[in-house]
């Protein structure tokens, strides 16, 4: 006859119910975390963003990893085999779906521009000022600017306007394109090269358009800012982002750069449709697909990288950096891009 020491030693399937004292609690922690974890990871493996708390997880998909670890912990503990088998389960999935998402393929022809682009949300503008010393900087021939009310404007127009040129200052943007706001609603694209107008994409806060003209070659622009995954603005979200997917099937066969704070990292079902379009993320390209952008604060420790520029595949990407601004939440990033054209 077994006595009652070597029952409680013995490995078994039951669930966490069937435990007693710390054994059980352990074991029902466990569960807990793996439900938590199993939900968003199987919202990415059904290509859906799901509903609250999902999408605002599905942000921060590699820091699962975390509590699956501890929930295996737990399950080892209190010899739950179950456990063990469902963490190691969802440990493997986690460890599936952080890979870089997207293609790298070089395109096809000569090269025949080189281009360098910084997007940065200078949230509400208070970032202004460490905007235009990062500029001065970096050099980039394209510049997108989100959160950037009537007084980040202003300053970039007395910092980069068309009088700079005037003085042979060549650090001029002659040439800008914006939606103007308060708060976060306005945003900026600033060019050394000449722009004509484009119908931007209508939303909640500023997404301008442009075709700028390099060296003789039309790259199309266009800004994204679609609204956070807030709980109450779920659809909106969603709705934003779509329309940012049905303009890069739009222009999926033209050069176009569509570049800025995109409220969505590659674990987001709505933003795997843009790429999905006929886009490459220039951070994936360099192999920085994830480096944390937002929040500023905590990256890159932790975070998630959510500002993008995406190129349509007439671009390479060459090198990526990302820059710790003061005063904003959102770290700036910079891509040294290569056009090129079929023969």
């Amino acid at each position: 006859m077994r006595s009652a020491t070597a029952e409680t030693d013995e490995w078994t399937d039951d669930a966490p119910a069937s435990r007693h004292g710390g054994s059980r609690a352990g074991a029902w922690f466990a569960a807990l975390l793996l439900a938590g974890v199993s939900t968003v990871v199987g919202c990415r493996i059904a290509d859906t963003d799901g509903i609250t708390p999902v999408p605002q997880l599905l942000a921060f998909l590699p820091w699962l990893l975390a509590p699956a670890a501890v929930a295996l912990l737990f399950a080892a503990l209190t010899r739950w085999r179950l456990g063990l088998v469902w963490s190691l389960a969802v440990l493997a999935a986690l460890a599936w779906y952080i890979e870089p998402y997207g293609k790298t393929s070089q395109p096809k022809g000569a090269p025949v521009a080189e281009l360098r682009v910084l997007t940065s949300n200078v949230e509400f503008g208070q970032a202004t000022d460490e905007l235009i010393d990062a500029v001065r900087d970096q050099r980039p021939d394209l510049v997108f600017v989100q959160e950037c009310e009537y007084g980040c404007e202003e300053k970039l127009q007395q910092a980069f306007g068309k009088d700079k040129n005037r003085k042979g200052d060549k650090g001029a943007y002659p040439y800008r394109q914006a939606v103007e706001g308060a708060g976060s609603d306005g945003s900026v694209i600033l060019s050394r090269h000449p722009l004509k107008p484009a119908a931007g994409i209508p939303a909640t806060m500023g997404m301008p358009g442009a075709t700028a003209d390099v060296k003789g070659h039309e790259i199309r622009l266009q800004l994204a800012h679609p609204m956070p995954p807030l709980p109450t603005q779920l659809s909106t979200w969603r709705g934003e982002l779509s329309d940012l997917r049905d303009y890069a099937a739009t222009n999926r066969t033209r050069p176009t750069v569509l570049a800025g704070d995109f409220n969505a990292s590659q674990d987001h079902a709505a933003f795997r449709r843009i790429l999905d379009a006929g886009f490459a993320d220039a951070a994936r390209l360099t192999g920085d697909a994830r480096t944390p952008s937002w929040p500023a604060r905590t990256a890159p420790p932790l975070g998630a990288q959510i500002d993008h520029v995406l190129v349509s595949r007439d671009f390479s990407a060459n090198r990526a950096r990302f820059l710790d601004l003061g005063n904003t939440d959102h770290r700036t990033l910079v891509v040294d891009l290569t056009l090129f054209k079929n023969s």
